[in-house]
């Protein structure tokens, strides 16, 4: 299967199989409760991991073996990479241990047994997965008025926005819950025309602009009529 990128939809290919990703509403559900897939994303999203993996990729154009180590450490790692191995498992339908390790019972309690995939690959695909599955990632253009409204839930109802689908669509059950919170909003783009009006980007362009064109006025470096240079009558 082909997948669709734009949308969420991921393929990871070994020399033995195909394993297809599709971060679809009811791939979140399997994550947890309403609540737990809002923590889910907010410890894939936590400023302090953010950074690190920003800073490193952006430094050694990966995530180097030492910062590795500290992903794993209890203060780091487990809560984020038990996070990240459960997003992965829950948007593919094939068994992800291969792939991506487990946990098991040890001598000194439960330690990370490795897969195929390293620790840093298995957070960021994650992170990208929950992104498109709860947030969404089209672009879409955010008016002025709307800026100051709190958008934040506690929660994420995945049914709320099944039922949204099959109303505003008239599709399904089955193919509602299959969307990518990505893909539902490419359709509510495409189906209602955006509002009319400035984003707040927009909107300080057009402020700056005027608030330079004023300074030249008032410095005389322009003028607010061009003169026009009347022909010479003649004599």
């Amino acid at each position: 299967m082909t997948p669709i990128t734009d949308i969420g939809e991921m393929l990871i290919s070994d020399r033995e199989r195909d394993y297809f990703f599709r971060p679809s509403l009811v791939a979140m559900a399997r994550i947890g409760s309403p609540s737990e897939i809002v923590a889910a994303h907010a410890t894939m999203n936590g400023f302090e991991v953010f950074r690190l993996i920003s800073q490193a990729s952006d430094a050694w154009g990966k995530v180097p073996e030492w910062l590795l180590k500290t992903i794993k450490t209890p203060v780091y790692g487990r809560p984020v990479l038990a996070t990240a191995m459960s997003i992965m498992q829950a948007c593919c339908d094939d068994d992800l241990t291969f792939l991506i390790g487990e946990w098991r019972p040890g001598k000194k309690g439960v330690v990370y047994r490795k897969g195929k995939m390293g620790i840093g690959e298995i957070i960021i695909i994650a992170r990208e997965l929950i992104e498109h599955g709860v947030i969404g990632k089209a672009k879409l253009r955010k008016l002025q008025k709307h800026e100051s409204k709190d958008e934040y839930s506690s929660e994420f109802r995945v049914v709320d926005y099944i039922n949204a689908a099959r109303a505003h669509f008239n599709m399904p059950r089955s193919e509602a819950e299959q969307l990518t919170m990505t893909e539902f909003q490419l359709m509510l783009k495409a189906k209602y025309p955006e509002e009319k009006g400035f984003t707040k980007e927009e909107y300080d362009a057009v402020i700056d602009a005027d608030d330079k064109r004023t300074a030249e006025l008032l410095s005389g470096r322009r003028r607010l009529v061009k003169s026009k240079k009347l022909p010479a009558k003649a004599a």
